[in-house]
């Protein structure tokens, strides 16, 4: 079965790198282009794709405005193409909360060799977004934080006191809007999280930013040091692998750079290890959705020492690669879709 794919970006070198090394794979064809979302609709009225891969700042319409109206009429497997820089980052995180797929970043300087050079990263993410579960999107209210619930003093002593449980959580594609909805939901009293969600750098510490206003917990980039506790999620930063630490009755976070680890970094398995190290059965691993087997076999060190292991299903996964490869393994001790998981988090399941 062949990909149809729509590529939209304003770049015309853009335009034809991207068709040339997509049209290279055997199941993938780029049957149109288009300069902006306006010629787009013009396209995809003589056909329809399978997979879209959309920039974000264009002539005439904004990829944004285009997502939220695609994603709201005909919802379709959107790629970002997005560029490194700082606003690039907000736009493109704020693409993903919309419904897009994935991100495949580009460089401001050199972007045909680095397309070039990333061929087979590109198949994949197109032949994973093919598969993947669309629906429509509701767009979240203003991202004001919530006010939290007054909480009497005694009650803060024990929050910001050393925790004896933590959770660790590992996703990839789908997953900035999976985070989104399960950590929106969650009270202060919930365990210390941390997170890897496989992101360059530059886009985490604003997705960071935006899940701290969306939520009652406060979230933020991990740095190493910050200590887990209750009411508070670390995301690990693009580009460097998170791992949770004992130190005396206390888990602190260490960042660091290293090599990748099933070809990502961060890396999910490098953090479940960690945990199962570390925090033995005080920990708790959820892997969500996303494409490839990282995490699997860091989860289940994880139920191997007797932690509570959680896969999301596939129903409610963008892409059941994850937990899939989790389950095959039987790292997961539970199942569930992802609106249990909530629940979970906040000690209620």
């Amino acid at each position: 079965m062949t990909i149809d794919v729509l590529v939209v970006d304003d770049s015309a070198v853009v335009r034809q790198v991207l068709s040339g090394v997509l049209n290279e794979a055997p199941d993938i064809n780029v049957y149109a282009t288009a300069s902006d979302p306006i010629f787009a609709q013009q396209q995809m009225q003589k056909k329809w794709p399978d997979v879209i891969l959309l920039d974000i700042e264009m002539p005439r319409m904004d990829g944004l405005t285009f997502l939220r109206q695609l994603m709201n009429e005909k919802p379709t497997p959107v790629i970002i193409c997005s560029s490194l820089a700082e606003k690039g980052a907000e736009l493109t995180l704020q693409a993903l909360s919309a419904g897009a797929i994935d991100v495949i970043t580009k460089p401001q300087l050199g972007v045909k060799d680095f397309l070039l050079e990333a061929k087979h990263l590109l198949w994949q993410t197109v032949r994973g977004a093919a598969g993947a579960h669309v629906s429509r999107r509701i767009s979240p209210g203003g991202d004001t934080k919530k006010a939290a619930p007054i909480i009497p003093v005694s009650d803060l002593v024990t929050m910001t006191a050393t925790t004896d449980t933590i959770i660790v959580i590992g996703t990839s594609t789908g997953g900035t809007q999976a985070l989104e909805e399960i950590l929106s939901k969650i009270p202060r009293t919930c365990p210390g999280i941390a997170v890897v969600q496989h992101m360059p750098e530059k886009f985490t510490a604003a997705f960071a930013k935006r899940l701290d206003g969306l939520c009652e917990v406060d979230v933020k980039e991990a740095e190493s040091g910050d200590r887990l506790i209750p009411g508070r999620v670390l995301i690990a930063p693009g580009g460097h692998h998170l791992e949770v630490q004992r130190s005396g009755a206390q888990y602190i976070a260490k960042v660091f750079r290293g090599p990748s680890v099933n070809r990502h970094c961060p890396s999910v398995d490098v953090l479940f290890r960690s945990a199962a190290r570390s925090a033995g059965r005080n920990a708790m691993g959820i892997i969500m959705t996303g494409m490839g087997d990282d995490g699997a076999r860091g989860l289940l060190e994880m139920r191997q020492v007797g932690c509570r292991t959680i896969a999301q299903d596939e129903q409610s996964c963008v892409v059941f690669g994850m937990p899939k490869e989790a389950i095959n393994l039987g790292a997961a001790k539970e199942v569930m879709p992802l609106s249990q998981i909530p629940a979970v988090l906040g000690g209620k399941a």
